[in-house]
């Protein structure tokens, strides 16, 4: 019998079992494969050691993250400091504009479309801050509409990268908090309590810049990348797991037992386990697969999970490029739009000595096959002679975020409708993206099981 049963042994799923063994439960992990770490991993091909995708690490100074490590990490991996975002233009890079100052001579963009841009993310971030619901208000709802081609193709980028989904498919809500417009006031209890709204409007307008907010996020909480790549981070959980966390991988759960109207264990192909809560870290959407009896508004709900797919291109260069001479990422936002992340960059450990490993990120909108020529004629056309440099080509297709925030889309709680069942993963809560939404969800999960008297 166990305190707690942990359904995959992703980030999400690790960080849970840590946190609850570090408070005294007995944790057991159930993987399906023969690795952990799901997204946040990184692996060896032909001397280069690729991410599971480029990822930025946001929210690290203040964020869920930092939270957990504080209170259950052994080790904390070394963090390096993001860097900056950029636009690529056939002339060059350009950061992204972190104030009005800079977005004035952000010629990637025609002058009259930045000022619009500026009134109109202004008057949507005043709105919201007086509690007005946005999530349900997409991004080109709130555009003006009679911008250029080129700033059109770039918000539209932005919200792909956001999101997975198109301007008119994103929530201008993941935009606000997707993007650290506005904090969560769970994560900051040390801000005033007798702050007016007045004030807090103020601060935020008066942090306000541009679009570079974007996707910049330059404020107090920072992103970073992890030194050695994303394995850091994984081996910094697996080392910290207490003695009362067991793990067994190659274990797939086919049911999740119910006793009376409660969950009380999982069964696999081999065995049954018994346990006095369960915490499912998979698809939400494939939930009802091992549920038999969901309430029927929770199924149409889980039904409406959106989701997206990318395609990660890993190009392992035979010597540094100096268009890749810079600590951070790049968008081009032309046609096929791409995030590109030189991430050797950050340590010596990645690529071989002399050599360089870049991640280019695409949205895959048809089929993988069509999507593949069409990104690599596009690396080919922007960067007209690396392909005589590539020595290494690596291909991932993954579901980055569990769950797209869309407007049509639903994000489930992590308390579920069935007691003692709960969800963490980047698909039980909408802030953020990647590990650090991941890490959010498994704050809540504390949270909820504490209200519930699973935790003290």
């Amino acid at each position: 019998m166990y305190d707690a049963i942990v359904v995959g042994g992703g980030i999400s799923g690790l960080l849970s079992a840590l946190a609850l063994g570090k408070k005294g439960k007995n944790v057991l992990v159930l993987e399906k494969h023969g690795h952990l770490g799901g997204n946040c991993n990184s692996y060896l091909v032909d001397g280069f050691w690729v991410d599971t995708g480029p990822h930025a690490i946001t929210h690290l100074q203040k964020g869920p993250l930092r939270v957990l490590m504080d209170k259950y990490f052994d080790y904390i991996p070394t963090f390096m400091d993001y860097g900056a975002y950029y636009v690529r233009t056939p002339r060059g890079i350009r950061p992204i504009p972190s104030n009005l100052r800079e977005f004035v001579t952000f010629d990637a963009l025609p002058r009259m479309d930045r000022l619009m841009l500026s009134q109109a993310l202004t008057k949507t971030l005043t709105l919201a801050t007086f509690g007005i619901d946005m999530s349900k208000e997409s991004v080109y709802s709130c555009l003006p509409h009679n911008l250029s081609d080129a700033t059109y193709d770039f918000v539209d980028t932005i919200s792909y990268f956001l999101s997975g989904k198109s301007m008119r498919e994103t929530s201008i809500h993941r935009v606000l908090y997707g993007s650290s417009f506005v904090r969560d006031s769970v994560m900051y209890e040390s801000e005033s309590r007798d702050q007016t709204i007045t004030d807090h409007l103020t601060g935020q307008l008066t942090n306000i810049t541009a679009l570079g907010r974007l996707v910049t996020n330059k404020t107090t909480y920072a992103q970073a990348y992890p030194r050695g790549g994303l394995r850091a981070v994984l081996g910094s959980v697996l080392h910290s797991l207490p003695d009362n966390v067991e793990i067994k991988t190659g274990a797939r759960v086919k049911e999740i037992l119910m006793d009376c109207g409660r969950a009380c264990g999982v069964s696999t192909d081999e065995e049954s386990y018994d346990a006095e809560t369960v915490v499912y870290s998979g698809f939400a959407k494939d939930l009802p697969a091992l549920v038999d009896c969901l309430p029927d508004d929770y199924l149409r709900d889980l039904g409406k999970i959106d989701q997206a797919k990318s395609l990660c291109i890993w190009l392992g260069l035979s010597q540094q490029l100096k268009e890749f001479d810079y600590i951070g990422s790049e968008v081009w936002f032309r046609e096929k739009a791409y995030w590109a992340m030189p991430i050797s960059n950050y340590s010596p450990t990645i690529a071989p000595k002399g050599k360089q490993l870049v991640g280019f990120m695409f949205v895959v909108k048809e089929t993988v096959k069509s999507e593949k020529k069409r990104a690599m004629d596009t690396i080919h056309q922007v960067f007209p002679t690396i392909e005589g440099q590539t020595e290494m080509v690596h291909y991932q297709v993954t579901i980055p975020e569990k769950a797209a925030v869309s407007i049509d889309g639903y994000i489930p709680d992590v308390r579920t409708p069935v007691p003692n069942l709960y969800l963490v993963g980047t698909d039980a809560a909408p802030q953020s993206m990647g590990i650090t939404r991941a890490a959010y969800s498994v704050i809540d999960l504390l949270k909820r099981m504490k209200e519930d008297k699973h935790l003290s």
